[in-house]
């Protein structure tokens, strides 16, 4: 029985049935015709021209309007909405889009700004028209397939012949129902280029590129399929230890939301600026003023960290192919782009051919029919058939050359030729049409045989036409990790209230500890030996008699706590220094085993490892001769925080008191330099720059002739304009050869640096002196290449002792001319042998690391109930 059918012989059912609509059905029907039409009439573009349909018929309406002039954009639309039947704003966003892309529309007007976020002005106000490429690349009505407007009264293109990866050059997002799609655009230059590669059977790829610029990491891409993601960032430079520049920004942003992203983060204290002011006109330009003592670096990672100066995009390669929607990769599409774009240019050519030998067809018979006279056969006739039939026997003795038969229309053409034409005949210069045309006909004969020589040769045309100025915007380069909690800005204060075990940041009433932010960790100790790291806030129990609270660092290798306990009641006392990097957040771990009542009898903790001196005293008891001695923490090993240690003495302990603060006992830290991300690092990626202690610093030179000496930091941010970056030796000169531009001429100065905390500029004030070269060697040698002059032979090379040439100056000091005569070029040789003094090395000691452990698996870490790795009655006695 069907769904809708009453039972036989039931009245009162049929008639109940009858006020009955069953609407599933028509659910399924008419939600799958509004979801496919949304699919392929509003949102997801074709893979033939790249284009969503409203786009594609405004291109249609600019043809038609063409005429090589600016149209209204008012006009455009109106004229649009012959084939589009939805409202004019649609039309006009979709044309000002098309138009702030400036590939395709030529515009005139303000048509609004990508990067201030500014909208277009009212239709009536800005004008359009057809770029010179879209006229080129996009139509070519013969090869088009046509179909009805939605009326009936227009035709309007199924696609357009666009020649080019349009899609992947515009980009394309749109959210249907049940799918979306977010094509990213990319290079104009590296799409044909792509495009070439592919016609000769080699690899490509392809990567984004951004109109707003900025800075991008491509290492997920996954050529634009799903579950790929870009990162994007803005381009901050330091102006000054106060000022940042942002000169690019990420695309999807303007200065606008940019600027409120940045004051939400400082109201919410997640950084700390002094004001932000916008210059940004024909480039962005966004300065952002920092407060005294704030540092430039860590605020530009904090800019990355908690505002929109960077954010990831997430592409989806969804087109319409062959009426379904699909899902590809952005080399699949310039794939078929490109294999689409052969298919029309044949389609073109052979267009062309068949034009082209009719056009030799006519200029041969016309030839026959004016050469042989056969117009005057036709004199006697006195119907029209008879004059056909006349024309016809004419040409019979003369067509056995044509390569195709001779048809009555052919015939009909030949009788309206004006009698004017056949007496001014030139048969010279027909005799040259028919050989330009049948020269063009051998042309595109052999274009056809050679067809993807032939495509590629178009596309470099189009590269060589209008590539000039699209060069890549968006600079590729491999980002770094933030650590969120290395660079938030220390906005509350945490307080302790030691004697009850509470620590927050609503105790105000309680112990100041130190300033936080809220989304940090800290680390405990109490008196009991028992350790806790948890997150911050506003009141979190820990246990009685805190010792110790402070920031916790995650993989910090170089804090080192140094601590003497008692083991339970009445037992011995041990010493052990340790780290902590890894932990399970919020689990307490005992440091000084199970046995109850152990108590910790002194503690540090000590941010660059260093080693104090502490007294011990003991407790009279018995015959104890020796009640007081030093112990000095440099003498015990760093091991883990499990090891139980070395044994102090077995007698009770009176007190331990400090005598002397020690110094670090951790090796130099080694420092390498990663090209690919331009940041700092101590994981052995990049260049090793070498060994740095506290005390040591870099050295940066730009080629502006900047010159300073910061201490390491691994937040650190470099310019792209740096030319030096080594570790600094204070008594090690350094030699800069420049063009003063007020002399002419090159100088050279060799200085050190006095005043290490100062940035400094070591060139003249002239606009045209430039920094020719830098040269960090104790001995350096150059050589000078002299221009030939007129009419004698070039000097001979002069090789320059640098060191010898010219002493130790002040920085401020203009230095020496180098040489007067006309320098062609001037290189760097290999620097003279030189030993340095050998450096009297600090006292190594090693760290014994521990595997990281993260806050869910607490797998790698031995934990408070582990056996301990050094044991008391093994253990020999320090004292």
């Amino acid at each position: 029985m069907e769904e809708n059918e009453a039972p036989l012989g039931s009245q009162e059912n049929s008639q109940d049935q009858e006020a009955l609509t069953r609407v599933s059905g028509m659910y399924k029907d008419w939600f799958l015709d509004y979801a496919s039409y949304v699919i392929l009439e509003r949102a997801v573009p074709a893979i033939d021209d790249g284009f969503k349909p409203v786009q594609r018929r405004i291109m249609h309406s600019l043809k038609e309007m063409d005429d090589g002039r600016y149209n209204k954009v008012a006009n455009v639309v109106g004229s649009t909405m012959q084939f589009h039947p939805h409202g004019d704003a649609s039309i006009a966003d979709a044309l000002v889009q098309l138009g702030q892309k400036d590939i395709l529309i030529d515009t005139q007007g303000n048509w609004g700004n990508i990067l201030t976020g500014d909208g277009a002005a009212a239709s009536r106000y800005i004008e359009a028209r057809l770029s010179k490429f879209a006229l080129e690349v996009v139509f070519s009505p013969k090869v088009t397939e046509w179909q009805l407007s939605y009326d009936g009264r227009k035709k309007e293109p199924v696609h357009l012949p666009v020649k080019f990866p349009l899609l992947l050059a515009q980009g394309a997002e749109g959210i249907a129902v049940g799918l979306s799609t977010k094509i990213l655009p990319h290079n104009f230059n590296e799409l044909i280029d792509a495009s070439i590669k592919h016609l000769k059977g080699q690899r490509f790829k392809l990567y984004p590129d951004f109109l707003t610029a900025g800075i991008i990491d491509v290492t997920n891409y996954n050529d634009g399929e799903r579950g790929g993601k870009i990162r994007v960032r803005a381009r901050i430079g330091q102006v000054d230890n106060k000022t940042l520049k942002i000169s690019e920004i990420p695309h999807g942003t303007n200065t606008s939301s940019l600027i409120d992203s940045i004051l939400k983060a400082n109201d919410k204290g997640k950084i700390k600026i002094k004001k932000i002011e916008d210059n940004t006109a024909a480039e962005v330009e966004i300065l952002v003023h920092l407060p005294t003592g704030i540092s430039p670096d860590k605020t530009i990672d904090a800019l990355y960290a908690f505002t929109a100066c960077e954010s990831s995009i997430s592409p989806l390669g969804c087109i319409i192919e062959d009426n379904r929607p699909i899902f590809i990769g952005v080399s699949e599409m310039l794939r078929r782009s490109t294999t689409h774009t052969v298919e029309l240019l044949k389609a073109e050519l052979e267009i062309q051919l068949e034009e082209l030998e009719e056009q030799w067809h006519f200029a041969s018979l016309e030839r026959i029919f004016i050469e042989n006279r056969i117009y005057r056969d036709i004199e006697e006739e006195e119907t029209w058939e008879g004059v056909i039939q006349a024309i016809a026997d004419g040409l019979k003795p003369h067509t056995a050359h044509l390569k195709r038969a001779v048809t009555e229309a052919d015939i009909i053409r030949l009788t309206e030729i004006r009698i004017k034409r056949i007496s001014r005949f030139d048969l010279d210069k027909a005799q040259q049409l028919i050989d330009g045309l049948e020269e063009r006909i051998a042309q595109t004969k052999y274009h056809l045989e050679h067809l993807i020589e032939y495509a590629i040769d178009y596309f470099t045309a189009l590269k060589k036409k209008y590539g000039k100025g699209r060069e890549r915007k968006s600079e590729i380069r491999v980002f770094d990790e933030i650590e969120a909690t290395k660079v938030v800005i220390r906005n509350t204060k945490l307080y302790v209230n030691r004697e009850e075990g509470f620590v927050g940041t609503s105790l105000k009433r309680d112990e100041y500890v130190t300033d936080c932010s809220d989304i940090d960790d800290i680390i405990v100790f109490t008196e009991g030996g028992e350790m806790m790291v948890t997150k911050v806030d506003s009141k979190t129990f820990i246990g009685k008699n805190i010792m110790h609270v402070a920031v916790f660092k995650k993989k910090d290798k170089r804090t080192t706590y140094n601590m003497i306990y008692k083991v339970g009641r009445g037992g011995a006392s041990y010493v052990k220094r340790f780290n902590v990097t890894s932990i399970t957040r919020d689990r307490m771990y005992s440091l000084t085993g199970d046995k109850a009542g152990s108590q910790v009898l002194y503690f540090s903790a000590n941010p660059n490892g260093e080693a104090e001196v502490v007294t011990v005293l003991l407790r009279q008891k018995g015959s104890i001769k020796k009640l007081k001695w030093d112990l000095d923490f440099a003498d015990v090993m760093i091991k883990g925080r499990n090891a139980k240690g070395n044994i102090v003495t077995k007698y009770p302990v009176k007190r331990i008191e400090l005598k002397e603060k020690g110094l670090s006992t951790l090796k130099p830290r080694k420092i390498w330099f990663d090209d690919t991300v331009q940041r700092l690092n101590v994981d052995e990626r990049g260049e090793l720059l070498g060994e740095f202690t506290s005390e040591d610093r870099l050295l940066i030179i730009t080629q502006k002739g900047v010159v300073k000496t910061p201490i390491p930091e691994l937040t650190m941010h470099f310019n792209a304009d740096m030319i030096v970056l080594e570790k600094w030796i204070p008594e090690k000169a350094i030699t800069a050869i420049y063009w003063e531009g007020e002399k002419e001429l090159f100088y050279v100065k060799r200085f050190l640096i006095e005043n290490p905390d100062k940035q400094e500029q070591i060139l003249t004030d002239h606009p045209k002196t430039y920094l020719e070269a830098v040269l960090t060697d104790y001995r350096p040698v150059a050589e000078l290449v002299f221009a030939k002059k007129r009419g004698k032979d070039r000097k001979t090379n002069q090789t320059v002792d640098l060191e010898q040439f010219i002493g130790v100056k002040g920085i401020a000091a203009m230095g020496n001319q180098l040489t007067r005569e006309k320098v062609l070029e001037i290189n760097v040789l290999d620097p003279l042998p030189y030993e340095p003094p050998a450096r009297k090395e600090a006292r190594d000691m090693e760290v014994i690391e521990e595997d990281i452990v993260t806050d869910k698996d607490d797998s790698g870490d031995s934990g408070s109930k582990a056996k301990p790795d050094v044991t008391d009655t093994d253990q020999p006695t320090l004292f």
